[in-house]
């Protein structure tokens, strides 16, 4: 029987995923700052974390890596797997067990593997597979859609969930160039991987008002993503969590209805 599994959106791109009595935390984010808003509740703070058995961590941008706030977790010798540059930012709040990934590699915490894979972004980006018993599990942080990312179901032929962010960010200053895939893209992913369920996320994020005209570009609809699932992968289950509402899967194939 395979493990159950809940995933959580606390907000923006950081999850908690639990499979079996195994808990990661994905891309932690528990504070604001001027220029980087959630837009959305955050829907736990750091003292109400569980036990956790890993932390990933994309890339290092802060919305991605608030380590500020996550330094004030109770154990700072969970395991982190990171992105390379994410290493010494973690060290230096007090975390111990910080191992830098490339992409492909593989490592393990107790009964959890860990899987990076390629991603793209404005800075040096990893995106990841989490496995625990039979359950696997694509996590990306804000990578665009690069070719790497149709060769998944070749390493990984089942995946239970997949975690795509969508909102096709642009940056005003740099003549609106695209970093991360936006809803047509993480549709046409979607029908790639096949994954049991895809949870949108990475859409909610503003800049603040001044930012929004200024700096940044991106579509905050997830139902957007939403439409276009169902135009260019209509067998996909799609399920989008407000923060602080968990999605368990109990069996593969486990019927989710598409928001």
């Amino acid at each position: 029987m395979p493990e159950p599994v809940t995933i959580t959106r606390i907000t923006h791109s950081c999850h908690l995923i639990k499979i079996g009595d195994l808990t990661v935390l994905t891309d932690p984010w528990f504070s604001e700052r001027p220029a980087y808003h959630p837009g959305e509740p955050i829907a736990l703070s750091v003292s109400a974390l569980p036990r956790l058995d890993a932390v990933l961590i994309t890339h290092h941008h802060y919305d991605h890596c608030d380590l500020a706030a996550l330094a004030g977790y109770r154990d700072k010798n969970v395991p982190m797997f990171v992105a390379g540059p994410v290493v010494r930012r973690a060290a230096a709040k007090g975390f111990t067990q910080v191992r830098a990934l490339q992409p492909w590699e593989a490592a393990t915490a107790g009964d959890l593997t860990v899987t990076a894979i390629p991603g793209k972004h404005a800075v040096y980006e990893i995106t990841f597979v989490i496995s625990g018993g039979d359950r696997n599990i694509y996590f990306a942080g804000d990578t665009m859609l690069i070719p790497e990312l149709r060769t998944l179901p070749d390493r990984f032929p089942r995946l239970d969930a997949a975690l795509l962010p969508v909102n096709g960010l642009r940056i005003r200053p740099q003549l609106n160039k695209q970093i991360v895939m936006n809803a047509e893209e993480a549709a046409e992913l979607t029908a790639v991987l096949a994954a049991e369920v895809t949870v949108p996320h990475h859409y909610a994020f503003t800049s603040g008002s001044l930012g929004d005209r200024l700096l940044t570009k991106s579509d905050r609809d997830p139902s957007h993503f939403v439409a276009a699932a169902r135009r260019l992968a209509p067998a996909a289950a799609v399920k989008v969590l407000q923060p602080g509402e968990p999605l368990e899967l109990k069996s593969p194939r486990e019927t989710v209805v598409a928001d």
